[in-house]
């Protein structure tokens, strides 16, 4: 702030030192004073320079400075919402609000309200002394500023609606695009390439027509400006000249005054831009403290550490539902004793998923309780609890990065010895060796350099690699063809003894062993017991497990 206040202190200086010099030193042949004045002049111009470098330098780096802090806020805030924040939230719209409009925050800072207020003193500074300097004169050429004032306002409002328009269109922009990326096996596999083409059209001519209305304001705001600096200087060559006649004014007054014109007009050109910027500023502002915000993180208020459970769960009168008025559990109740394994199976929509969604508290659940080792699960710590229950679901996700990362997830305190322990034991060693650079080897982005059957068995990896007290498998085998399902299997029954394990799957050859089979039909259990009693009772199981065999005749 006080070099906005020396820069203003410093814009009217030079004008006011070549008046000086015109009706002193030029007019009275005084050469010397002359040169004086214009060295004078010289480091006047380079002290201002570099100060206006220094400003500029400064207010920028103050805005990247806080759109560090503050975007590094927002992706911390994001890494811990509660995972149905996201099945509300586009991903686009997340990107949007952590990259656009975080930056639209740093514009606040570098042609926002510093720079506006540097602007506006500069205008007074620059004012005052022209009304010091001749104050009839000062308000001829100021005669046309009405004008300028209706001329900014009606700028200002119409860039400002228009680049709200850009703003919604920019978040659309990304929600598609990063959606049809992600999805773009479905719209080729269905030949849809035209229609979301179509779509895609209409969303960017949206962001089209925004930013040319914008340009239109752009295109008659400026024009209208440089008319009125144009009527301005008119008025002070008439006026001017004719009190020169008069000697009432001299040539380094008039003069004076074409350089204060110019300084004058110079900010007041960027005035109603830099309001603009600094109104979408506060509205991507505002966008960004709504992420921030938001109280839909869990509550991590556990205190247990969970690095000694034996893995015993027991599931109370548990409900749970996603959406409001619409249960998926209802009332379930169960219990596995540590080391033992379950299986549950039934119909797609079931609530099989859920429940181990809620297990690893990615939701919370809305009555009952779930005990682990008789402990309320919401009294572990929770990030405890995480590292101690390993999953492997149906869609495998692998960042970019190597193998060797995405079995570790980046843990540089994992050594590749115990990795590649894991993974002979998985018996996916050699598989990996066989690669260009082994563990070494980058998978690209989700993975895309690998069959679907690989990634999931370096999930599986993933999954075996912190020793977890609990192991969870959904669906785990169902995209690996029948060699690669034997392989895991036998990985399998090596992994769950001594574990705590629950298993999700269609394949009911692969839970013929557990311990105990749960059935579940909408959001309840229908029927408990292992392979050989539910087929004896010719339940639910029975009529499943009948379906599945006369399929693989079939085959």
């Amino acid at each position: 702030m006080s070099l906005s206040v020396i820069l203003a202190a410093l814009s009217p200086l030079r004008p006011y030192l070549i008046q000086l010099s015109v009706d002193k030193y030029i007019t009275n042949h005084l050469l010397q004073m002359l040169i004086y004045i214009s060295v004078v002049q010289l480091g006047i111009l380079l002290i201002e320079n570099g100060l206006r470098f220094w400003f500029l330098y400064r207010i920028n780096w103050l805005g990247q400075t806080v759109i560090n802090d503050m975007r590094k806020s927002v992706f911390r805030k994001i890494l811990f919402q509660n995972i149905g924040y996201y099945d509300r939230t586009p991903i686009g719209t997340l990107t949007t609000r952590t990259i656009n409009d975080v930056e639209a925050v740093n514009d606040v800072f570098s042609e926002g309200i510093v720079s506006i207020i540097a602007d506006i003193l500069t205008i007074i500074a620059i004012m005052i002394i022209m009304f010091i300097t001749d104050w009839r004169l000062t308000l001829v050429c100021l005669a046309p500023f009405p004008i300028l004032i209706l001329a900014t306002y009606w700028f200002k409002e119409s860039v400002n609606k228009s680049f709200q328009r850009v703003r919604n269109a920019v978040a659309a922009l990304n929600a598609f695009v990063q959606e049809h990326i992600v999805g773009m096996y479905i719209v080729q596999a269905f030949a849809a390439e035209k229609t979301e083409m179509d779509k895609f059209k209409t969303i960017n001519k949206e962001h089209r027509d925004a930013n040319i209305k914008a340009i239109f304001a752009y295109s008659v705001f400026f024009p209208v400006v440089e008319i009125i600096l144009a009527m301005s200087m008119g008025l002070l060559v008439w006026w001017g000249a004719h009190r020169m006649l008069d000697y009432s004014v001299t040539p380094g007054v008039v003069i004076a005054f074409v350089m204060y014109l110019n300084l004058l007009f110079r900010p007041l050109r960027m005035m109603a831009d830099k309001f603009n910027v600094l109104q979408m500023g506060m509205i991507a502002g505002e966008r960004v403290f709504t992420v921030l915000d938001s109280k839909e993180h869990l509550a991590d208020n556990g205190t247990v550490n969970a690095d000694n459970i034996r893995g015993e769960v027991k599931f109370e009168n548990v409900h749970f539902s996603y959406k409001a008025g619409t249960p998926v559990l209802k009332g379930i109740s169960f219990e596995i004793p540590a080391g033992k394994t379950m299986a549950v199976v039934g119909h797609t929509g079931a609530g099989k998923t859920s429940i181990i969604s809620i297990l690893n508290r990615l939701y919370e659940i809305e009555g009952g309780s779930i005990k682990i080792d008789g402990t309320n699960l919401k009294d572990y710590d929770i990030y405890s609890l995480r590292n101690h229950i390993g999953i492997v679901l149906q869609d495998v996700f692998l960042f970019s990065g190597t193998i060797a990362e995405n079995i570790t997830l980046r843990n540089a305190d994992i050594p590749r010895e115990k990795v590649e322990a894991v993974c002979k034991l998985l018996g996916i060693h050699n598989f990996i060796m066989s690669l260009p650079g082994g563990y070494d080897f980058n998978v690209m982005e989700r993975g895309n350099t690998l069959s679907q059957g690989q990634r999931q068995l370096l999930s599986f990896a993933r999954a075996l690699l912190y020793n977890p007290s609990i192991l969870i498998l959904d669906e785990a085998t169902s995209s690996v063809d029948s060699e690669s399902e034997q392989l895991i299997q036998q990985a399998i029954d090596k992994m769950i003894t001594g574990r705590t394990s629950i298993v999700i799957a269609h394949r009911l050859s692969t839970i013929r062993r557990a311990d105990e089979i749960m059935v579940m039909d909408k959001g309840q259990i229908i029927e408990r017991g292992n392979h050989q009693s539910l087929i004896a009772a010719q339940g639910e199981y029975y009529k499943l497990y009948t379906a599945v065999e006369k399929q693989k005749e079939r085959v």
